[in-house]
């Protein structure tokens, strides 16, 4: 077979749109006039020997040679990072392509008993079909034969309009008698039975397969081919989720000219008559097991490729994802809302993001309580305050000033800076003052004035250069209130830079795909990990050992998981959005919750009181089966 148009189920696909089959066959009683006008023409020409001058008259008509480079759209899957499928994604057709010998031979045998018997004696048309059709449609009471061959059929779904004209039906012969010079028997064949329409947006044998019973194509038995046959002439009519008992009557009949034309026995007849068929369910269309991630993913792929690439590319996306976590992190998400607002907190929302730090990798995503209610991805579209959260980066870019360790003192006083006409005073959440206090503990009790006072001693820009470095695209402004968290981010943003902290500065871009390859197989995209050394060694050290602190003994001893975890809470002022974010050498993750109309949560809403636990209860589940590790010591570094 010429590897020109041999496609298997893996085939790449270019971008071309296929035209819905639609099928003419008509019962006697309903054949126009204009189809036996036709069929006359047709057959006095071929006896006359016109077509050449018919095929003149047809100047138009398209060159059939462009099928030896063409490829019909073609689904493509998303899987999770073990192969798990997540989601399909099509166009109109919902189509797999495969190699003719991934077709059951009791498919190709019912589909050319009941559509063109005489396929492999004819050239494309054949006239004493239509006589041969009358007959056996006689004979049986109904339809079991059209006087269409299948390669009128084919290039009248690649080529022709659904106009019911002598003119189209002719163009439909000429092209057919040309198609048979160029292409083979079984390339036709094959061509035919992946382009042909099968009901329910399934295009294609292979889809169709999945979709009524469950299984390949190849593994299709008689029964079920019968049934298959038999759709192609009104596939939402004889459809069994539509009409079983006409799907049984068409069955019946496709089968009953299978043996009169003596390719089954009696008794297979009879046995497939009686075999019971398991049908399957409807996959056209389908909803994604894992919505916020499968969105997510494909959004990346169209950045990349294109919407027409990945609607009709037939991709095969393997996305970082673990599905199991996935559900784990969807059911914290839901179980924890519920809880928080049986607490009294007035909260509509929550995301989670999880980021392994290894690979930045994303492992987990929610984007919202419920994606049937809400589309929106708040975990990489809602950008929002952070709060304290953001103060690592502050004290990290202390630590890589070389100035600073965390057993440096800072001044925990009052103070002003001048901020245009006004003076800006930052305080404390209890309106305190602790005096000079080390680093260390200015950062594990949050205290917002020593934040403020090493922002203005590393300077605004370095700390926004650190968060640029980090991955961190939304915007920034150089306000002295930025230590606090005076900047809207996603949780997205937040989980791959606490995830860079965690791998002691080395950073990839964070990522929902491992790898893409076209249907054949070919790798087209690789998101292999490729890591690079961003920040100082011993200054992420020394941010993960005080961090370890604000779970240990500061404002996060909610977030206590039995095993080495840094992290931090972020609570904005009128309570707004409250954040904990934290974790371990293999997995960081950010948890935001909050309200859509950004209205308050509550007095007392904290990220300590209310997040950490849920932090704590999403991380203890998926860390079960990882060994405890801890964080390397600032002393195994050298210091800037």
């Amino acid at each position: 077979m010429s590897t020109t148009i041999r496609q298997t189920r893996s085939q790449p696909q270019p971008i071309r749109r296929s035209p819905k089959f639609l099928k003419y066959i008509q019962d006697v009683g309903q054949i126009t006039a204009a189809t036996l006008l036709g069929s006359t023409m047709i057959a006095s020409s071929v006896v006359a020997g016109g077509l050449v001058g018919l095929a003149i008259s047809f100047r138009n008509l398209p060159d059939v040679r462009v099928l030896r480079n063409y490829v019909p759209s073609e689904t493509s899957y998303i899987y999770d990072i073990k192969g798990t499928l997540l989601y399909s994604l099509h166009d109109e057709a919902n189509r797999e392509v495969v190699d003719l010998n991934e077709v059951s031979p009791h498919l190709k045998r019912a589909v050319l008993a009941i559509e063109d018997s005489y396929f492999y004696s004819h050239n494309g048309i054949n006239p004493s079909s239509v006589g041969r059709a009358v007959l056996a449609n006689f004979q049986a009471g109904s339809t079991v034969e059209g006087g269409s061959t299948v390669t009128m059929q084919l290039v009248k779904n690649l080529f022709l309009t659904p106009e019911r004209a002598i003119s189209r039906k002719v163009a439909e012969a000429v092209l057919a008698l040309r198609l048979e010079q160029i292409f083979a028997k079984d390339e036709i064949l094959e061509m035919y039975l992946n382009q042909v329409y099968w009901g329910h947006n399934n295009y294609g044998v292979e889809t169709a397969a999945q979709t009524y019973f469950n299984k390949s194509a190849k593994d299709l038995n008689l029964a079920e081919a019968a049934v298959m046959a038999g759709l192609i002439q009104a596939p939402e009519d004889y459809s069994p989720f539509v009409n079983y008992e006409f799907t049984k009557q068409r069955q019946a009949t496709v089968l009953s000219r299978m043996r009169q034309l003596g390719w089954i026995s009696a008794e297979e007849e009879t046995a497939a008559r009686n075999q019971p068929l398991m049908i399957g369910e409807i996959k056209s269309f389908r909803s994604s097991i894992a919505p916020y991630v499968t969105e997510a993913a494909v959004q990346e792929l169209k950045e990349k490729f294109g919407n027409e690439s990945v609607l009709k590319g037939g991709m095969r996306v393997q996305t970082t994802v673990d599905l199991n976590l996935q559900r784990i992190a969807e059911e914290t998400v839901r179980r924890n809302h519920t809880a928080l607002r049986q607490r009294g907190l007035y909260a509509d929302q929550m995301a989670l993001v999880a980021v392994d730090p290894r690979t930045h990798f994303v492992k987990a995503m929610v984007g919202g309580v419920d994606h049937t209610t809400s589309q929106f991805n708040r975990a990489i579209q809602a950008q929002r305050q952070p709060g304290s959260a953001f103060k690592p980066f502050v004290y990290y870019a202390g630590f890589a000033s070389g100035r600073y360790t965390p057993d440096s003192l800072i001044a925990d006083t009052p103070v002003s800076y001048p901020d245009g006409y006004e003076y800006y005073s930052p305080k404390n959440y209890d309106s305190t003052f602790m005096g000079n206090i080390p680093i260390r503990r200015a950062l594990e009790v949050s205290r917002n004035v020593p934040a403020i006072r090493l922002g203005q001693a590393v300077g605004i820009n370095q700390i926004i250069e650190i968060c640029r470095t980090l991955g961190i695209k939304s915007p920034m402004e150089p306000v002295i209130s930025l230590p606090l968290g005076a900047v809207d981010l996603t949780p997205m943003e937040m989980a791959g830079a606490y995830a860079t902290f965690a791998s002691n500065g080395w950073h990839s871009p964070p990522t929902f795909i491992v790898q893409v390859t076209d249907s054949s197989g070919n790798v087209i995209l690789d998101n292999t990990p490729r890591p690079q050394l961003v920040l100082d060694p011993w200054a992420a050290a020394a941010l993960n050992d005080v961090l370890q602190g604000v779970i240990t003994r500061g404002t996060g001893t909610a977030a206590q998981i039995g095993r080495p975890a840094a992290g931090k809470t972020g609570t904005t002022d009128a309570q707004r959005d409250i954040w904990f974010v934290g974790y371990v050498p293999q997995l960081a993750t950010a948890i935001w919750v909050g309200n859509d109309n950004y209205s308050p949560l509550g007095v007392g809403a904290t990220g300590g009181g209310f997040v950490a636990p849920v932090w704590r209860d999403f991380m203890q589940q998926a860390l079960a089966d990882e060994p405890v590790e801890g964080f390397r010591p600032p002393s195994d570094f050298v210091r800037p």
